[in-house]
């Protein structure tokens, strides 16, 4: 039975190594040694949607649809020859820059997000840019169909005014592209101060001579980079989403999408599409009714681009009439109480995995402790006190059993030392020893077990709030999100580690004991990567702990004493 226990521990720590090792290596810019990420397939291997591939109309416009019913050519050039501007508007949070081939929102910046993480002291605000065209990242709409006005269709912005002025809270846009098959697309942008939400409105006129169906796509695009952390031991997701209220929440990875193994509901009446990246997100908000989704990639100039959206049917319009299709767009933080207000699921994109439904009350919990406190990280210190507490009498129950193991492993060490050449005889006598003391080894274990989701849901918590980001905590800290510029709170998460560590009773195997101390040790090397919220929320949890710890050992009469690696033979 040693053995095999030996042998697991080993392959664990083997394999933890590995990991840590493989890394440090896409850390430092090298290729993963031994799991590395699978290369994009060739452009050869896929359908690509390439002006040159695309059969135009006698109009000469490009078709809107694929084989697959998804809006083709995504980096197609302009159907017509046309001057090209791109218009920028501003609110007083967000910055557009609106391109008018197809009324696209190309770029995207956030006013009162700072693009650096901590930002210099005394220097305004570097907005933080979202939508890009160095990320091939965009917001697009457009007709279905040949001959359709789409967004590479030359459009012309007809009303004045670009900036939102003192006063004013709404800002109205309005671009019309020209007749293209007997039909004009009028695209309405509605701006609100202080909302990252736009109103989209698709007016569809009928100039022609018969009755149409229109189809309405709407779409993000973006490439494969991958924004967000910037540690070696933690990730975020980054890449498309799908929402609906049957199929809930469904994220698609960018690796599934290569090999064409992407999953997601193909239909619904409700939800949005979005575009998912560490702390923040851009989505389409659809109104209620039938549409068909899609999430693919496509191939233009050997360059690759992701996208998701959907597409939705109109009302049939008659020659001379017109018919309109409202949505919204939204270019945001992830904060979860303004995503709740805005749309249902919407707040789903701050991902906090399958620990959601522990996740959502702990941070509700934060943010009201956070309104008493003024401060994120004593916000955090209180919320661990109080889970802590929480906890207080499941943790006596471990720390109990840990303090009667403590006072009895003298006597089994003596007992191994005795009887190291007959095994079957020294496991006899220490389940001996464990019945006469009322000891059970595995007794500190369960109640500790029982509480791990409980702080890895408030890890994801921590990790995911965008309030962490360039929020201060005390002195060097300026912000949470970002590792300690100084390393000291990494340092003494160490120290605090290797006390808990020998507050211990030392394993009776010299293995696990050695294990012991190796595991502990290596975590702490990790947090030196971690932001400065998370290694907050585990020092203050190490402290406690040995607090409690230590207090159950001296009413029970057991020496407060470290079990130091070297004190023991």
């Amino acid at each position: 039975m040693n053995d095999i226990r030996r042998s697991i521990l080993w392959v664990v720590f083997g394999f933890s190594m590995v990991l840590l090792w493989d890394q440090w290596q896409v850390y430092n810019g090298n290729k993963a040694t031994f799991f590395p990420t699978p290369a994009p397939a060739s452009s050869a291997a896929k359908t690509t949607d390439s002006p040159a591939a695309t059969p135009k109309a006698a109009d000469g416009s490009v078709p809107a649809t694929s084989a697959a019913g998804a809006p083709a050519n995504v980096d197609a050039v302009p159907a017509a020859a046309a001057p090209r501007t791109l218009h920028t508007i501003s609110t007083d949070v967000l910055k557009l820059v609106i391109d008018s081939q197809g009324a696209a929102v190309v770029r995207a910046e956030l006013l009162k997000h700072d693009a650096r993480t901590p930002p210099p002291k005394g220097q305004p605000v570097e907005p933080l840019v979202l939508l890009e065209t160095d990320k091939n990242y965009a917001a697009q709409s457009g007709l279905v169909g040949n001959g359709m006005p789409n967004h590479t269709t030359p459009m012309t912005l007809t009303t004045p005014a670009t900036t939102l002025a003192d006063g004013q809270d709404r800002l109205e846009l309005r671009f019309e592209s020209p007749v293209l098959g007997g039909v004009k697309l009028v695209k309405t942008y509605t701006l609100q101060r202080g909302a990252y939400d736009i109103a989209v409105r698709h007016e569809v006129i009928n100039q022609g001579a018969a009755a149409i169906e229109p189809q309405l796509y709407l779409q993000l695009v973006r490439d494969g980079s991958i924004a967000g952390s910037a540690t070696p031991f933690y990730s975020t997701f980054t890449g498309p989403v799908v929402y609906s209220s049957t199929a809930k929440y469904q994220k698609v990875e960018f690796t599934d999408i290569d090999k064409g193994k992407a999953t997601f509901e193909k239909s619904a009446s409700d939800g949005y599409v979005a575009m998912v990246q560490h702390y923040f997100a851009s989505a389409w908000l659809l109104a209620d009714g039938s549409r068909d989704n899609y999430v693919d990639r496509v191939t233009v100039n050997q360059t690759h681009r992701y996208r998701t959206g959907a597409i939705t049917p109109m009302a049939t319009v008659a020659p001379g009439a017109s018919g309109a299709f409202d949505a919204r767009l939204f270019l945001g933080p992830q904060d979860e109480k303004l995503l709740e207000r805005m749309a249902p699921g919407l707040e789903l994109v701050k991902d906090y995995g399958w620990l959601t439904i522990l996740a959502k009350p702990l941070y509700w919990l934060l943010e009201k402790i956070h309104g008493f406190v003024g401060n994120w990280g004593w916000a955090i210190v209180l919320l661990v006190v109080l889970i802590k507490a929480a906890f207080y009498w499941l943790n006596a129950t471990a720390y109990r059993s840990m303090a009667k193991m403590k006072a009895i492993n003298p006597r089994i060490m003596e007992m191994r030392e005795r009887l190291k050449s007959n095994p079957q005889q020294m496991q006899q006598e220490m389940m001996k020893i464990y019945r006469e003391e009322k000891v059970n080894p595995l007794g500190g274990c369960f109640p500790i077990m029982v509480q791990i989701p409980v702080f890895i849901a408030l890890y994801w918590v921590l990790l995911s709030s965008v309030e962490m980001r360039n929020a201060p905590w005390v002195g060097w800290i300026v912000d949470l999100s970002t590792p300690d510029p100084f390393y000291i709170l990494p340092f003494v998460m160490a120290l605090t580690t290797v006390v808990q560590t020998a507050l211990n009773p030392t394993p009776p195997d010299p293995m696990q004991a050695k294990l012991m101390w190796y595991m502990p040790l290596i975590f702490s090397v990790m947090f030196f990567f971690f932001p400065a919220g998370l290694v907050l929320y585990w020092i203050t949890n190490n402290v406690l702990t040995i607090a409690q710890q230590a207090y159950i050992n001296h009413s029970m009469g057991v020496p407060f004493q470290f079990n130091l690696p070297w004190s023991k033979k």
